[in-house]
């Protein structure tokens, strides 16, 4: 498909933004600073007024630099207030933005009542006129984009730092406050290259929404600046295209629609952040403790009837125990049964030879930190229990032999009741003295 003079300046205009856009997001988003954006766009809008009054023109280097004069001043003034003053970061980017965006406003109908302001095409800035991109405005974009592209390479180990730990950076000797200056410059620059492309209003979704969906996906900031730069640049060509073959739909809010869509899809199948990744760990979760709690149960009947480990326990006693329904129990005892823990009958389950082992194994677990429960923090006995029929599910092995170190081997829990040993047997008398 051959492409137009205007779709290929949209294309590799929305391409730019999107990249660019993506890669400073990152600090944003893990700076907890996503509004700031916002506030920088609303901000500039004066200075684009501005800038047109200076010059009656609509080219774009004074239209620029009135963005970025204004947008520049509107960030150093959050961050004045938030040093100096008892007001809040959220409070002080609410209140420049809507003074600034005021005061744009204003300046823009002030503008249009002009004799030559009529066709100034100023309020394209608010919701963006991908189209009138022409190569000026792109030079201008792919110079700004560089710089910030190339600073960002450049100040990488010391933006990582400002966006995890600035207090570590600081004990380092690094300027913390001088590169929270230079990454707010930098994110002032992103949001004057994006104004004519999607304007005031969605250019913070550029910045965000791809750095956002990319950290679905890593820990690493390196793959995360990558990631973003990627989603970013990809819903930016997407936009372009589908704006210039379907009629009256413009670029910048087909550009937005498709980085949400790229953030809905990272937060529903990303990898451990996914949705789906959660639902399923929070299934299998729910599953394991449904069995192992069926094996303890089965191994308490057994002990209370004079350690008949292998007796058969009817249906409707077990549905008593934890309330299940006679359709769950057999669903869950059928499970067992193929993993070779359970032996059922038509109204009875009793453990196998290895589900004996695994019963015991978690009854371990839950008597020993009863124990630490009660003896290295002091709780009463009959305190205990329910924090132990949590634990018993989520503590590891390691860390259950390092408890049990430390108690000093104990026969037994704060009930009197015996504790299994390691090997799956419980302590006789003999070996628990040797053991004391």
């Amino acid at each position: 498909m051959e492409l137009s003079f205007t779709v290929r300046n949209v294309l590799a205009g929305s391409m730019l933004l999107g990249t660019v856009g993506g890669v400073l997001g990152c600090f944003a988003v893990l700076r907890r600073q996503s509004l700031l954006g916002d506030a920088i766009a609303h901000a500039a809008l004066p200075g684009v007024c501005l800038g047109y009054l200076l010059t009656h023109s609509k080219d774009p280097l004074p239209l620029f630099a009135g963005a970025l004069v204004a947008g520049a001043c509107g960030a150093m003034l959050i961050l004045a207030v938030v040093r100096f003053s008892r007001v809040k970061e959220d409070t002080a980017i609410g209140i420049v933005l809507s003074v600034f965006f005021g005061i744009g406003i204003v300046m823009l109908t002030h503008i249009q009542k002009l004799p030559f302001g009529n066709q100034s095409g100023l309020d394209k800035f608010l919701f963006g006129q991908a189209a009138s991109l022409m190569p000026r405005d792109l030079a201008l974009m792919g110079i700004l984009g560089s710089f910030v592209l190339l600073t960002v390479a450049v100040s990488y180990k010391e933006l990582k730092l400002l966006a995890f730990d600035p207090e570590f950076g600081r004990s380092l000797g690094l300027p913390m406050r001088r590169l929270e200056l230079l990454l707010t410059l930098l994110l002032v620059i992103v949001v004057v290259v994006g104004l004519q492309t999607v304007g005031v209003i969605l250019i913070v979704a550029t910045l965000i929404t791809p750095a956002a969906a990319a950290r679905q996906w890593t820990e690493r900031l390196s793959v995360m600046l990558a990631l973003a730069a990627l989603i970013g640049g990809g819903a930016g060509a997407a936009g372009a295209l589908v704006s210039a073959n379907l009629a009256r739909l413009p670029t910048g809010p087909v550009i937005v629609l498709f980085s949400s869509v790229a953030l809905l899809v990272s937060l529903a199948v990303a990898p451990r952040r996914g949705l789906v990744w959660s639902g399923t760990r929070y299934l299998r979760m729910v599953s394991r403790i449904r069995r192992e709690n069926l094996l303890k149960d089965l191994y308490l009947w057994g002990e209370r009837h004079h350690d008949d480990w292998r007796a058969a326990v009817p249906w409707t006693i077990l549905m008593g125990i934890r309330g299940q329904s006679s359709r769950q129990l057999v669903r869950l005892a059928r499970r067992l049964t193929r993993d070779g823990l359970l032996e059922t009958g038509s109204h009875n389950a009793r453990l196998s030879p290895a589900g004996l082992v695994a019963a015991r194994h978690v009854v371990r677990k839950h008597r020993l930190w009863e124990t630490y429960l009660a003896r290295s923090l002091e709780l009463p006995s009959d305190h205990v229990h329910s924090n132990a029929e949590i634990m018993e599910h989520a503590i590891s092995d390691q860390a259950l032999a390092e408890i049990e170190a430390r108690l000093g081997y104990p026969q037994h829990d704060p009930h009197g009741r015996p504790i299994p040993r390691a090997s799956g047997h419980a302590p006789d008398a003999a070996n628990a003295g040797a053991l004391a």
